[in-house]
This record gives structure tokens, sequence and C-alpha cells, in this order.
């Protein structure tokens, strides 16, 4: 009887989270509200509350749940993929397509509650952030391991490249969801495979042209 109270409660948190990752990521993290989510989702109020406690711990929580679908949609597709050049570029094309087919309805979760919470401080700001620097982080660590298996010149400045190819990707991102371009997916694209060539040792392990992007 424990346990099926528990696994009740496990299914309860995965509803209302898959809930609230979908919430935030067009109306903001601030835009939650455990009374509300209770009522949309025919669930008792004080089981909500017993789950989560606090807002700022929904909060923290859809920012966790945000985290594993993402890693589920990006990260873990290249676990069998040999270091490299081509690893590099298929991390590219992961991130455009997670943001291109809208697993968040809002485009990209992180950017859309990072420039909401990126001048608050709190608990909520720092999860952010570190969500943010983990992933600055790997894609720094992709670069640098591709480099040190030879797929890039020895000089590669890894951080700068880094944050090129941020930048494409979340300028593709914010433009697709303000103006409704999903050209702009080509765009980013072209961009990041364009710099990866100029900076591999072997740019014939890498397309000439990327796939097509854009859902529209």
């Amino acid at each position: 009887m424990t346990d099926g109270r528990v696994e009740r409660g496990n299914q309860t948190r995965r509803l209302v989270l898959d809930r609230t990752m979908r919430i935030a990521s067009v109306d903001g993290l601030e835009g939650l509200s455990l009374g509300k989510l209770a009522t949309e989702l025919g669930l008792s109020k004080s089981g909500v509350f017993a789950l989560f406690g606090s807002k700022e711990d929904l909060q923290l929580a859809t920012v966790r749940a945000a985290v594993e679908l993402f890693t589920d949609q990006v990260v873990r597709p290249l676990r069998d993929e040999p270091q490299g050049v081509a690893r590099a570029w298929r991390l590219c094309e992961l991130w455009l397509e997670y943001s291109d087919r809208r697993v968040f309805p809002g485009g990209c979760f992180f950017s859309a509650v990072s420039a909401e919470f990126d001048a608050r401080p709190g608990a909520v700001h720092d999860e952010v952030a570190k969500t943010r620097e983990d992933w600055r982080r790997y894609v720094e660590g992709t670069l640098e391991r591709a480099r040190l298996a030879g797929g890039f010149d020895a000089d590669l400045d890894v951080p700068q490249l880094a944050f090129e190819i941020i930048a494409l990707m979340e300028m593709a991102n914010a433009e697709s969801v303000l103006h409704g371009d999903p050209s702009a997916y080509g765009r980013a694209a072209r961009g990041i495979l364009s710099r990866l060539r100029a900076a591999a040792a072997a740019p014939e392990e890498l397309p000439e042209r990327p796939p097509v992007f854009g859902t529209a």
C-alpha cells in the first residue's frame, strides 16, 4: 500500500511537471500557480501542495525536469558517437532540431526562463544560471575532446567557438519564436557548419551543407 501511494505521488508529480514545463516555456516560471494547476489537471490542491510545498519549489522542480527532457533530446543521443568534429556537428544539429520541433511549445525552455530570471537574485536564478553554465561547459567539452582527437587545429580557441555556436543557436530560436520564421534554423545551421569546417583539421569529415531545417 505504501508503494502504491508513492507511485501515485510520482505519477502526479510527473503529470504536474509535464504541464508546468509547457506553461513556463510560454508564460514563464512566474506564470505557475499550484492552485491553478490542481484545478486544470483535476487534482487535489492539498495533494499538489504536499508534493511541491511552495511556488519556488515548483519552479525549481520544473527547471530540473526540463533539464532531464533536454538531456533526453540533445545529449543522450550522442552516447555512441565517437569523439571528433562529426560529433560536434551532430550536437548542433540535435539542438536545432530540439528547438525547431518545439519539444517545449515556447521554443527553447532555457532561453525563455533565462530572460525571465537573469536579473533576479535567488534560488531559481541560481538554478537557471547553473543549467546555462552546464550547457556551455558541455559544448566546450565536446569541442575540446574533438580538438584533442585531432579533429580541430591545435590552436583552436575552444571557448570562443563554443560562444559563437551557442549564439547562433539562440538567435535561431529567438527569431523563430518571435517572428514565426523557421528559416532562421537553416541560417544558423549554415553559419555553424561554416565555422566548424573553417576550424576543422579535416573539413571533409563534415557535410558541405546542412540538412533542411524549419517546420514551416
